[in-house]
């Protein structure tokens, strides 16, 4: 038997277990308040106490067929022993649970469950110590309180998750605006060099056929590269901003050199490493490896507590590998909205991106783009 069919095996096994306990305990905790001070009794109480710590846990898998045991078995024991303990122990353990419910479900889930245990409680209590109204109005304000605990709980997570969300997609619209800028960048770029390039052309066509035959050459290469790049990054799209940036040519890999310098300075040593045989890049393609490691190495400097990491550029047939790593205190996955930004800048060409921390300690973030030779 693998150890794959072990582990079923043994999860199988422990899960058969929960509910046999599950089943039991409405039982034992009806024999352990009703047999007194016998020497049974004595064995009663813990097994009474592991299983009911049993079910609280299963509250977090099961959490309404547990609560339902809860209330049923203590509602019992409350009935075979009519005690102001025992009841205390019945509203207690039972709120517990009816305000993890409200913390974890919908209101449509958990105010039917926290008015259905008020009411059996109040029903268990009063059957069995002829409770006045000042008990029963105890028994329900403990209700109202957990369970406006728990909801307070579940709303605020709620929030935070809708923060963390609403967070995460602006720096996504962030990240997408900065891309259409620079790829309106890059194609205003190539068009003023077709531009230059058809001037020149139509100036020589009759005078000097040859050179007008290299501005043609110019302007297809450059057209090409320019929608190649258009295509890769049709959901990238420019809006009007007054804070674009300068028209000119975008960076690219070739200023790796120029920003190992900078950081340099911030005192990270970079070692940059190549693979393979370098070779041109699609404009869209180089601009976005070289955002990967600027904003990745931006990381090391701010987030690693370290003084040192490694870039490596491989080149592939048809693909472009990029890595970032770095030895320091490394992080959690998808910790920062950088990281989000370099996924989705990763995604829009159709790549491939993975960041997290390194088994022997420190960061390491990859992206792989598809990279046909440029034009």
């Amino acid at each position: 038997m693998s150890a794959l069919s072990m582990r079923r095996v043994g999860r199988g096994t422990g899960t058969v277990l929960v509910w046999c306990g599950a089943a039991v305990y409405p039982a034992v905790l009806f024999l352990t308040f009703s047999h007194g001070r016998s020497a049974l009794h004595q064995l009663e109480i813990p097994a009474s106490a592991g299983l009911t710590v049993l079910l609280l846990l299963l509250l977090r898998r099961r959490a309404l067929t547990a609560h339902a045991i809860l209330l049923l078995a203590w509602s019992f024991a409350l009935l075979s022993l009519p005690a102001g303990g025992v009841a205390g122990l019945l509203v207690l353990v039972t709120d517990v649970s009816s305000g993890y419910i409200a913390a974890t479900r919908t209101r449509r889930v958990s105010v039917p469950v926290a008015v259905t245990t008020c009411l059996l409680q109040a029903a268990a209590v009063a059957a069995s110590l002829h409770a006045d109204e000042f008990l029963l109005m105890t028994v329900l304000l403990a209700a109202v309180v957990t369970y406006m605990a728990g909801n307070a709980v579940r709303t605020r997570s709620a929030h935070a998750e809708a923060m963390r969300e609403q967070a995460t997609a602006q720096a996504v619209a962030a990240e997408r605006l900065r891309i259409a800028r620079e790829l309106h960048d890059m194609v205003a770029h190539s068009i003023g060099i077709i531009a230059i390039q058809a001037g020149v052309g139509g100036r020589v066509i009759d005078t000097q056929p040859a050179e007008a035959r290299n501005a043609l050459d110019a302007i297809e290469a450059t057209s090409r590269d320019t929608l190649s790049g258009l295509r890769r990054m049709l959901t990238a799209l420019r809006r009007d901003d007054p804070g674009a940036a300068p028209l000119g040519p975008a960076p690219g890999l070739g200023d790796l050199g120029r920003l190992a310098e900078a950081t340099r300075d911030a005192g990270i040593a970079v070692d940059l490493r190549t693979a393979g045989e370098p070779r041109p890049l699609p404009p869209d393609v180089d601009l976005s490896a070289y955002r990967i490691v600027q904003e990745a190495v931006t990381n090391v400097v701010r987030h690693a507590g370290t003084d040192r990491c490694r870039v490596t550029i491989g080149y592939g047939d048809g693909e472009l590998a990029v890595e970032i790593e770095d030895d320091g205190h490394g992080g959690v996955v998808g910790a920062g909205y950088g990281l989000a930004g370099m996924r989705e800048r990763v995604a829009l060409l159709r790549g491939e991106f993975a960041a997290g921390p390194r088994p022997g300690g420190g960061f390491r973030v990859a992206a792989r783009f598809p990279a046909p030779a440029a034009a």
